[in-house]
């Protein structure tokens, strides 16, 4: 019933403040074209301000229906800076952005994190590899971090070796204190996606270590352990300027 509420009363206030000037534009256009460009971008207007109201929300519900909706935003190609800005502030909740009463954390929602970190996988630019780089460093769910990792591969960027030393950090920070073979999956995934951006010697060696390291962890269940084994021999064929059979 309060979702219910909200999204009708953030319509209604969008609609309300926006229509008389919408439909002014509109009329003050001679062309069916330049009218329906008008139209379209007034209602993903209102659209943007439903997802921020739904994202700002303390109420977990509404989160989730704003990454119901950011969903269908990214998946149709409409990526707003108000999108954007809604997705990263959803993939720090409880950690960037902290609600508390007493010392207990009120906002600390893993799966409302994860979800987001995914999504600002399909959104590649240098701002989503900022929110995902701090997300993956400070975070302490797996299942978060996992998710970092694995839009950082998508995304593809890595100017300096900043994302390959950062993930090679992580590997070592979790492999210590708790060795998860679904983030070292996902840490190898990334390597491999990443593998054409490291043209430095010293870099390459950087992530082949840290493979090596998962390669020789048996912490990790075989097929993690077996992706590592092949992921270092394609590695070592390219520093080597040798294919791998």
């Amino acid at each position: 019933m309060k979702l219910t509420k909200m999204i009708a009363g953030v319509v209604f206030c969008a609609a309300f403040a926006g229509a008389a000037f919408a439909q002014q534009t509109v009329k003050s256009q001679k062309s069916a074209g330049t009218e329906s460009t008008v139209e379209k971008e007034y209602f993903s207007n209102v659209e943007d301000v439903i997802i921020t109201e739904l994202a700002t929300s303390p109420e977990y519900d509404n989160k989730l229906v704003a990454l119901q909706y950011l969903e269908e935003a990214v998946n149709e190609g409409r990526t707003s800076p108000d999108i954007v800005a809604a997705l990263q502030g959803l993939a720090g909740e409880g950690v960037t952005k902290q609600e508390r009463t007493g010392r207990r954390v009120m906002n600390n929602f893993p799966d409302i994190r994860a979800k987001a970190c995914d999504l600002l996988g399909e959104v590649p630019s240098e701002e989503a590899k900022s929110t995902l780089m701090v997300i993956a460093q400070d975070d302490k769910e797996p299942m978060v971090v996992s998710a970092a990792v694995r839009s950082l591969g998508n995304i593809g960027l890595n100017n300096g070796n900043e994302v390959v030393n950062m993930i090679a950090f992580i590997q070592k920070k979790y492999a210590a204190l708790n060795p998860t073979s679904s983030l070292a999956l996902e840490i190898l995934v990334a390597y491999e996606k990443l593998a054409a951006t490291v043209t430095e010697p010293a870099d390459r060696s950087t992530m082949i270590e840290s493979v090596t390291e998962i390669a020789s962890n048996y912490h990790f269940v075989t097929p993690v352990r077996t992706k590592a084994l092949q992921l270092l021999k394609a590695l070592q064929g390219k520093s080597t300027g040798k294919k791998s059979k």
